[in-house]
């Protein structure tokens, strides 16, 4: 999203996202790049009746752990931002990530990135200082050496999110989404992301598929101002012969993919499908697959059409 922190709107309170208190203590981890929303990200958590804490020492999470863990009334809900100010980022959350486990809670570590030019965008924009500044003398150099840094902390993240093209709005809804995500959920926790191609892939992405072979409902009149999630573009786009044994390929990659994920004990899994403006054939395409997915009961699956508001 291009300025993430006016900040996303207000939340109620209200118990909606699993607050009684005979449920265990939720603990949200909130990491990631400089720059790319965790202050945005920690008020939407304290609008959701968070307690929020701002790095922590790393000597002082154990104690956290502990009282989450004895005082889980009072600390029903902790949302901590860790990154690399803590110093050692994977060490800390290594850290902090053990000391709760050990007391039975598992905490939720949400990631947040964007695109290298977003990033910058914003530190211009606001004129804050990038924390590895000092000792890398540019922006551009700060990023990529916190890339490397954070990359382990990326691997071991439950929710990743680019925060790239997002409004406020998106920000929530991704966020609130992804907190009532059911862990004791069989199976893995599918999204769908449908995007553009001249927008740029989303970072997030563990798949992508590229539909732009497909004929394209954009040159016809009558369809270039529907989008995919109409009946009239849906037809156009999965009539198409080289469609249909696309889907073919596509489901039997998944027969064999998605039992072989879960074997291995992922969690979660980001497909992105894309076209040239992520309006027709990717929605299109997406919706078909997240039909499949429903039928066959693999997990829960989310869809996010990410250029949809674009037009």
């Amino acid at each position: 999203m291009g300025d993430l922190e006016p900040a996303v709107e207000l939340l109620p309170s209200d118990g909606s996202l699993g607050a009684g208190s005979s449920d265990p203590p939720h603990v949200a981890i909130i990491t990631g790049l400089s720059g790319a929303g965790k202050t945005a990200t920690a008020k939407l958590f304290e609008d959701l009746g968070y307690h929020v804490m701002d790095n922590l020492p790393s000597e002082l999470l154990p104690d956290l752990a502990e009282l989450v863990a004895t005082d889980p009334l009072r600390y029903h809900r902790v949302a901590l931002v860790l990154d690399v100010r803590t110093g050692d980022a994977p060490l800390a959350l290594g850290a902090v990530v053990g000391a709760l486990e050990g007391r039975g809670i598992s905490p939720q570590v949400f990631f947040l990135e964007a695109r290298d030019e977003v990033l910058i965008r914003r530190f211009s924009e606001t004129r804050h200082r990038h924390p590895l500044l000092r000792g890398l003398g540019s922006v551009a150099g700060s990023i990529a050496a916190e890339r490397r840094l954070l990359e382990e902390v990326r691997q071991q993240a439950d929710v990743l999110i680019d925060t790239s093209d997002l409004s406020g709005r998106q920000l929530r809804e991704r966020i609130e989404r992804a907190l009532r995500d059911d862990p004791a959920t069989e199976g893995v926790h599918l999204q769908l992301i449908t995007f553009g191609y001249k927008y740029g892939i989303p970072l997030e992405s563990d798949l992508v598929f590229d539909v732009r072979f497909m004929e394209n409902p954009f040159y016809v009149d009558t369809l270039r101002a529907q989008s995919g999630l109409t009946a009239a573009v849906r037809h156009f786009v999965l009539r198409q012969p080289v469609t249909q044994l696309f889907l073919a390929n596509l489901r039997q990659f998944f027969e064999f993919a998605l039992p072989a994920y879960r074997a291995e004990g992922k969690s979660r899994l980001t497909v992105s499908v894309g076209c040239t403006g992520g309006y027709h054939r990717s929605i299109a395409i997406a919706e078909e697959i997240a039909q499949d997915w429903r039928r066959a009961d693999y997990g829960p699956v989310d869809i996010w059409h990410r250029e949809l508001d674009r037009s």
